[in-house]
């Protein structure tokens, strides 16, 4: 009986198995008959050509935000620092006072140059009145040639000598005016490099200023594009940081070219723009050729996820395709691949 009991457990686990399997297969359901869904009706008509349109292409090259008129404000003396009248991001007019050097030294030098004027004059004054007394002498026959000439020559001397003493004076009062150094242009402050009581010497840098209306775009084009510029040239310039574009006059093209990077120096000039500051980062955008781009209407796009899908019109029969796309002209997408030019598409369809 246990013997018996053994075979049977094992032959049902097996009979179970099959029908299960069977199930699976879907022996024990309904079959239906091949065949295929009647196609969907997809309208034929108001059909859209690829368009191709050919325009300039354009290269974007690096550049900046430059002031044409710019300038350092320096000493042209060894003094000390009085006052300094501005700050970094002040507007300054042409004349104004923007620092003050110490005067002391150069006030007395300019006082002890008009003593020695005022000393020569003097002394003028007398060689004049001796030299006309020996002239009536000499005309009397009451003194010898050689005195006459002596009293010529001193009033010669001390002539030249006052003379001497003038141009020092106004050496005095020139020095003495570089100790107020006032604003060459209408600008902006661009930074203070000295402050009250510092030192200033020769040629040493004490303000920075700049012409915000000459403001322009300077970039290192590459030969090929820049021989092919012309001067007055209208080129297109955008600041990515103020997110602004505008027109941009080219002005000047440097005629040496830089060995290095086989570049010419660019610079054009830019209308006013209160936004605008010296070393922004631009782009000058510069001719380079033609280009042939293939345009659709983007409302024959349909986007399927991350793809974009349209429906050609075909000799078999519409036919769905993916294109890839790239960028946007007068509402109308730049089609990079998947058309060809003059192929018609058709509205999109409804998926299902």
């Amino acid at each position: 009986m246990s013997k018996a009991r053994k075979l049977v457990l094992p032959l049902l686990a097996v009979v179970g198995l099959l029908l299960i399997v069977a199930y699976l297969a879907g022996l024990f359901s309904e079959r239906l008959a091949p065949g295929l869904n009647a196609p969907r009706a997809v309208p034929t008509g108001d059909q859209v050509p690829v368009r191709a349109v050919t325009r300039t292409r354009i290269e974007a090259v690096p550049a900046g935000v430059q002031a044409k008129q710019a300038s350092v404000i320096s000493s042209r003396l060894l003094a000390t620092i009085e006052a300094v009248h501005v700050r970094a991001g002040d507007t300054v007019r042409t004349g104004q006072l923007l620092v003050e050097l110490d005067q002391r030294d150069l006030k007395s030098r300019l006082a002890q140059s008009e003593e020695q004027v005022r000393a020569a004059q003097a002394r003028l004054q007398q060689a004049r009145a001796s030299r006309e007394r020996i002239e009536g002498l000499y005309q009397r026959k009451l003194v010898a040639q050689a005195d006459l000439d002596r009293a010529r020559a001193e009033f010669n001397s001390l002539t030249a000598e006052l003379a001497s003493a003038r141009q020092r004076v106004k050496e005095a009062q020139a020095a003495l005016s570089y100790t107020r150094i006032e604003s060459p242009i209408d600008g902006r402050v661009v930074d203070r490099l000295a402050e009250p009581g510092d030192t200033a010497s020769p040629g040493q840098a004490l303000l920075s200023i700049y012409n915000p209306g000459t403001l322009r775009i300077e970039a290192r084009v590459r030969e090929e594009r820049a021989l092919a510029l012309e001067p007055q040239q209208t080129l297109r310039v955008s600041v990515p940081s103020l997110q602004i574009s505008l027109n941009a006059t080219l002005e000047e093209l440097v005629p040496s070219a830089d060995p290095g990077s086989r570049s010419f120096l660019v610079k054009a000039r830019i209308d006013q723009d209160e936004r605008l500051l010296p070393g922004l980062y631009a782009e000058l955008e510069v001719p380079a050729g033609e280009e042939t781009l293939l345009l659709i209407p983007q409302e024959r796009v349909a986007q399927v996820g991350q793809l974009n899908l349209v429906w050609v019109s075909t000799p078999a029969g519409p036919e769905r395709r993916f294109v890839r796309l790239g960028g946007e002209v007068d509402g109308q997408w730049i089609v990079v691949s998947g058309l060809q030019a003059g192929e018609a598409l058709l509205p999109v369809m409804p998926s299902g």
